[in-house]
């Protein structure tokens, strides 16, 4: 199962899912609103490396960072 890892203010703990394309991290999320509000603004990460595809197979051993906007100085 592929790791997903929430940072900054969204404020959950770490979960394993089990999906092959990162693209159904929209439909594994749309009971949760809180999660799915963020998937629209985040950035993502697999495995450390931001990525701009989501059509992008996901590995059984892979980490998905979802990264929010965040200011500051």
């Amino acid at each position: 199962m592929a790791t997903i890892e929430f940072l900054g203010p969204i404020n959950k703990e770490s979960i394993e899912i089990e999906i092959t394309h990162l693209s159904e991290l929209k439909a594994y999320f749309k009971e949760d609103a809180e999660v799915a509000q963020w998937l629209q603004n985040s950035a993502i990460a697999v495995n450390d490396q931001l990525v701009n595809n989501l059509d992008m197979p996901i590995s059984e051993n892979d980490k998905i960072s979802l990264l929010p906007p965040v200011c500051g100085g």
